[in-house]
């Protein structure tokens, strides 16, 4: 089998990219992980932090209107404060989908840092390599056709 011993070069890139994968997908979990924790912590705190008029906590709104928008509405929170809210809860619902795109584009960057040009480039210099092997091992043509044929003569 030629692809066996041949491009044994292929065999061990390939070996060295898929292991190398390992802790690239290490480092962008606990990323992920981290990162997303205190953006759902952000925005938890965001959604449940109400801001009232004088009138309303004299009604006595801040009471009723507690946790998230949803959990509020079903507690009895009067509808001119969730109104009064909504902007500034839809504000922070999209800052947080902001921070997940911003994220995922930064891991993307970071993959094709850390991987993908690493192994291009690990990639690129095997087939160097291989090729100046190549280039040494096998004669040009051109020194064939140049070197006089000499004929050997038996030896008794």
């Amino acid at each position: 089998m030629a692809w066996k011993h041949k491009n044994r070069w292929f065999r061990r890139w390939l070996l060295v990219i898929v292991f190398w994968a390992v802790p690239v997908m290490i480092v962008a979990v606990n990323e992920i992980r981290e990162e997303m924790a205190y953006n759902k912590v952000d925005l938890e705190r965001a959604l449940s932090t109400w801001q009232f008029t004088d009138v309303q906590r004299a009604q006595g709104a801040p009471a009723r209107c507690h946790g998230s928008p949803d959990e509020a509405r079903t507690a009895g929170c009067p509808a001119d404060v969730l109104s009064a809210n909504a902007a500034k809860h839809q504000d922070a619902i999209d800052e947080y989908e902001h921070r997940k795109s911003t994220l995922a584009a930064y891991l993307w960057h970071a993959f094709v840092g850390y991987w993908v040009v690493p192994a291009a480039f690990l990639f690129g210099l095997g087939v160097v390599i291989g090729a100046i092997r190549r280039a040494l091992r096998r004669p040009s043509q051109q020194a064939h056709a140049s070197r006089p044929e000499v004929e050997s003569t038996p030896r008794p």
